[in-house]
């Protein structure tokens, strides 16, 4: 199963195999001089061949075996024979280890250097397998988790504290601390939470014990750690790194620092919050890259895109995203900002806290112990001269009519609030204060958003539904609905055996029309409600929903779960 040891010229067999044309790999052979890229990745990467094709191609000429890491489980143990950066270094991971030698899986079998250099690592006797590199990423970034080593950094930082005379503050805030236990320990956390796509992390302490847990698509997941002092030096760290006083833990605290992981840079903002055994810290990791995202990379449904575009080009008005904590909306509003963010627009945004930075706008970090609210600032804001500006939550009542009689003076106003859906969401407005004729006159459109799990695509299969599902579903009277195929996800090593990999956003838009504004005016909320579910090309979020699963993208449960949350049918 060994490769020959006379290098394959991929391309030439490809051809000579009619799955490539000569053109094609021409073309591929121009960009590599250019990229640097491997001319396999190249083909697929421009969809010359593709990569099951040319995996199996692969196996057949150099007669070993293909291995799809989708369906196979990768033993740990087994895979950290090598080390996980020998394992990124030469793009391979052990799949098996027999008496007569190491299963080594390869992107790149034909890689001669990386082929010797294992040998010499491992000093085993080498089988080798094809296996996909993307797959391959994704395994070994699951694999090579920093599990094991917070949990021994945990231990040698318990035994530095066996010292009842040890000063935490030489630990957390001398000169040479890279190498402190503490250090490395916060430092594993985040490249574990990073690598497993986490967006935010929790910092629990217990009685002897401390909880790290990590929100994956949505759903928290926990790594005890054991020992009860090591809360205090981890806690104390991160409230150093984030500019907050660590003598004071009988008040919450929020801060925020940078940290580069993997090559990304991504803010963290951090809360504090007294509990029963220490302080609890809640960690929100925002990847820079995020911020420069379009409205086209954010899976809008194609016709709520476009007029979503055509309302933030309006020229003057207030347009609202609205969801829970966690649903995306500053996302959503940052891809519109990006789309007219231009050198002819004037933006200001006002935030608390500012979430990501991006050059042109104008960003404005309320500062409530200064002085510096969300009312005082967007009064300033309106002397600046503005075409548009973003408030990034209206919070009271001041700070709402403030933004909706900008709006009516000429300014485009964006902003978030936290309402359950787009039609309850003016109904707010007015409980909260702002008086009925200025919604109806200012409020252009309400967004509203929530984000659903996402099935796996390797291991969803057809769902058989039960009997209170299947009365639920007809309850809508609608054959298509009653008639389609739903999936559910079985669990697999590509999902982490959850059924779910990734969200999918879910978004309902009203636009406030003629009809609807003179309901507002009368604050008659039931005929608004009934009407608002009358407009034509309004979709509810329980339907976006149920778009979603009827294609197999989710599953019955995150409809019913998005169902008892906004409490429509």
């Amino acid at each position: 199963m060994n490769p020959s040891r006379k290098k394959l010229r991929i391309g030439d067999l490809l051809v000579a195999n009619r799955l490539l044309t000569q053109e094609q790999l021409q073309t591929a052979l121009g960009s590599q001089k250019q990229s640097g890229k491997k001319l396999g990745q190249l083909l697929i990467d421009q969809e010359h061949i593709s990569e099951p094709d040319l995996l199996s191609f692969l196996s057949r000429q150099l007669k070993i075996p293909y291995v799809d890491l989708k369906q196979f489980h990768v033993n740990p143990k087994i895979a950290m024979i090598l080390s996980e950066a020998q394992a990124r270094r030469y793009n391979a991971i052990i799949l098996d280890n027999r008496a007569d030698g190491l299963i080594i899986g390869m992107s790149d079998p034909t890689d001669l250097l990386a082929y010797d250099a294992l040998g010499k690592v491992l000093k085993r006797p080498i089988r080798l397998a094809v296996i996909s590199e993307r797959c391959l990423i994704q395994t070994i970034d699951r694999v090579y988790r920093k599990t094991d080593a917070i949990n021994n950094l945990a231990i040698e930082l318990g035994e530095e504290f066996s010292d009842t005379n040890f000063d935490l503050n030489q630990l957390t805030a001398g000169d040479d601390v890279a190498d402190a236990p503490v250090v490395k320990m916060v430092q594993s956390i985040f490249e574990d939470a990073v690598q497993m796509g986490a967006s935010d992390i929790h910092i629990e302490p217990d009685e002897n014990l401390l909880r790290v847990r990590q929100r994956l698509d949505g759903i928290l997941q926990e790594q005890i750690i054991p020992g009860k002092q090591i809360a205090g030096a981890v806690v104390s760290r991160l409230k150093l790194i984030s500019g907050l006083d660590i003598s004071e833990k009988r008040i919450p605290q929020d801060g925020r620092f940078n940290m580069e992981i993997n090559h990304r840079v991504f803010d963290v903002r951090l809360s504090t919050l007294p509990i029963q055994h220490g302080e609890s810290v809640v960690m929100r990791l925002l990847a820079q890259d995020d911020a420069m995202r379009s409205l086209d990379q954010l899976g809008m449904a194609p016709d709520i895109q476009q007029r979503f575009q055509q309302l933030i080009q309006r020229p003057h008005g207030v347009v609202l995203v609205t969801g829970p904590t966690g649903s995306g909306k500053t996302t959503t509003l940052y891809a519109g900002l990006n789309l007219i963010n231009t050198p002819g627009r004037k933006v200001i945004t006002v935030e608390d806290p500012v979430e990501y930075r991006i050059p042109r706008l104008n960003q404005v970090q309320i500062n409530v112990k200064a002085g510096l609210s969300f009312a005082k600032v967007l009064r300033s804001c309106l002397r600046q001269d503005p075409d548009v500006i973003l408030v990034g939550e209206m919070r009271d009542q001041e700070t709402a009519e403030i933004g909706l009689r900008a709006a009516m003076t000429g300014h485009l106003v964006l902003s978030t609030l936290h309402t359950n859906d787009a039609i309850n969401t003016p109904g707010r407005l007015i409980d909260m204060g702002a008086e009925p004729f200025l919604v109806a006159t200012a409020l252009q459109a309400i967004l509203a958003q929530r984000l659903i799990r996402k099935l796996c695509d390797n291991c969803k299969r057809p769902l058989t539904l039960e009997p209170q599902q299947q009365s639920w579903l007809e309850g809508f009277n609608d054959p298509d609905i009653n008639q389609a195929q739903y999936f559910h996800g079985e669990g697999c090593p590509e999902c982490n055996q959850t059924g779910y990999r990734g969200r999918l956003p879910i978004h309902e838009l009203l636009e406030i029309d003629k009809p609807l504004a003179d309901l507002l005016k009368n604050n008659d909320s039931i005929a608004f409600a009934q009407a608002a579910r009358q407009q034509a090309g309004f979709k509810p979020l329980m339907q976006a929903a149920l778009t979603h699963a009827m294609a197999g993208r989710s599953s019955i449960d995150e409809v019913l779960r998005i169902a008892g949350d906004v409490q429509e049918h």
